[in-house]
């Protein structure tokens, strides 16, 4: 569609306009009409009639490939001097705005599962080529961060708290540090799509024959190159920013399902924490324009949205030990089943690795048959070398064992490090007669220990102070809270204490530099 904006004789329909800093929209009947402002930014050129139909005519191709119903075409708004180009949309019902709908509380569960499967489809057939790949990469994805970490940088103090920034920034880094592998794999699998690289809430409309999503970001090609999740991330995040985190949840797991996209949730988090300290930095760039509007609240909670899901990205290793009878492994499988770890077991590797069923006998004295000192040394190397590929990966991973030994615990310490992840140590305590109960009644269990191993093992085991006590002999919602609090705390060691502020907080280099 290429013609000349106009009405009918004698016709004047009332308009609405909206204006945005880079162009504006009149909207008229059943059209959109939407210009390009005379304007030079650090990231785009309007600032001639060339520039702007160039830019008019991309925004058209591009947004096409999600909505062709809506873009309509192009024409020019002509006067004496000078043809406009303008954007010829169909309009959209604006009751049908989902920011709207989310901010109303309305029930979006339904749209949103329909807009994850159309999202997966324009993601499936979306164009992919080496540069786009490259662009969503880690070394991007690092500069990304870095980029938006330096802008907002200026706004320590006002209105950003400079502590939460520190965390945020070091938070950010420490999980981009250890994730190589992952990163290289979703790129070898072509997980890398030019996508909309900018899906907000506004511009997305849930019609009755579906959702129509608008305003794909068109002015830098680089931005618009992201991993698919990081495209249905953004949106994720502006539902939970809008007050729906839980239709946010289920639009993402949506979006997986949709997608065949087994990503950890570690790395949909990382991405959501990403577009939130981007909102922010828009909204302390109102602030600074324009301190009445209020924009100082707004940037504050993203950037604590930014930190919470950062927290909840850091990948972790844990370690789940005590004397046989604690009940390690009904807590480890407890909190890998809360926090979506990934469990591994010594009992049961050790009788894989023996080529032998895991519910197979296998019992005897204490250090001999399966349990000799190098049988059980090839055992933990060979939990922490699992452990490290899923760190890798972005995956946590909960260890059931007894690591009864200090050298063990060093090992698992370096493998953390190693992975830039958080250890986590906890020691399963209950008197000793009553782990010699449980033993005595165990049955179906890949354990061979018994009283008199467990009195063995008691009397051998090198103290372990730098664990949290995780007592197992009341109730297991108990000790369960104990270990997701000992969790919750891994991450939030690396926030920097508010009277150092401006310095970076303690721990490994954040690889954003």
């Amino acid at each position: 569609m290429t013609g000349l904006v106009s009405a009918p004789a004698g016709v004047c329909p009332s308009a609405e306009v909206c204006e945005t800093h880079l162009g504006v929209v009149v909207l008229v009947g059943d059209r959109a009409f939407k210009v390009k402002k005379p304007v030079r930014t650090a990231f785009c050129d309007f600032s001639t009639p060339a520039l702007r139909r160039a830019a008019v005519e991309r925004e058209l191709r591009l947004n096409r490939r999600l909505a062709p119903d809506v873009y309509l075409g192009t024409a020019e708004l002509r006067g004496s001097h000078c043809a406009e180009p303008v954007l010829v949309m169909r309009r959209m019902p604006g009751d049908r705005r989902l920011s709207g709908l989310v901010a109303a509380g309305a029930d979006v569960t339904e749209g949103l599962r329909r807009l994850a499967r159309d999202l997966a489809s324009f993601h499936a057939g979306a164009e992919r080529s080496d540069a786009i790949t490259a662009d969503g990469g880690l070394p991007a994805v690092r500069a990304r961060w870095t980029a938006n970490l330096t802008e907002i940088d200026p706004f320590r103090g006002d209105p950003l708290d400079g502590a939460t920034l520190d965390a945020t920034a070091d938070l950010a880094g420490r999980f981009l540090a250890g994730r190589d592998a992952m990163f290289a794999r979703r790129a070898a699998a072509g997980r890398v799509v030019d996508g909309h690289g900018d899906l907000t809430a506004a511009d997305v409309f849930l019609l009755d024959d579906g959702p129509r999503m608008l305003d794909c970001l068109d002015f830098d090609p680089h931005l618009r190159h992201v991993d698919g999740l990081d495209d249905a991330a953004f949106l994720a995040m502006d539902v939970e920013r809008l007050g729906q985190p839980r239709a946010a949840e289920r639009f993402l797991a949506a979006y997986a399902e949709f997608a065949g996209d087994p990503a950890p949730q570690a790395l949909a988090h990382h991405f959501i924490a990403y577009r939130a300290l981007v909102r922010a930095k828009v909204a302390c760039l109102r602030h600074a324009q324009d301190p009445a509007v209020g924009a100082d609240t707004e940037a504050a909670r993203l950037l604590r949205l930014s930190l919470e899901h950062l927290r909840r990205a850091a990948p972790r290793l844990v370690l789940v030990g005590g004397m046989p009878g604690t009940g390690k492994s009904t807590l480890a499988g407890a909190l890998a089943d809360r926090t979506g770890a990934v469990l591994l077991s010594s009992d049961r590797t050790r009788k894989e690795i023996a080529g032998i069923d895991p519910l197979t006998p296998a019992g005897a004295a204490f250090g001999k048959g399966l349990y000799t000192a190098d049988r059980t040394a090839v055992v933990y190397a060979e939990l922490l070398r699992r452990a490290a590929v899923l760190l890798a990966e972005g995956e946590s991973v909960v260890l059931d064992a007894s690591w009864s030994s200090a050298t063990a615990r060093r090992d698992a310490g370096a493998a953390a490090t190693a992975a830039a992840a958080d250890l986590v140590e906890l020691m399963c305590t209950v008197p000793p007669e009553v782990a010699d109960e449980r033993l005595r009644r165990r049955r179906g269990s890949a354990s061979d220990a018994t009283p008199e191993i467990a009195t063995a093992l008691r009397a051998t085991a090198d103290p372990w102070p730098s664990a949290t006590g995780i007592p197992t002999a009341g109730s297991p919602d108990s000790s369960v809270a104990r270990a997701l609090a000992a969790w919750e705390r891994a991450a939030v060691r690396h926030v920097t204490a508010p009277d150092r502020a401006g310095s970076p907080a303690d721990g490994p280099p954040t690889g954003l530099d």
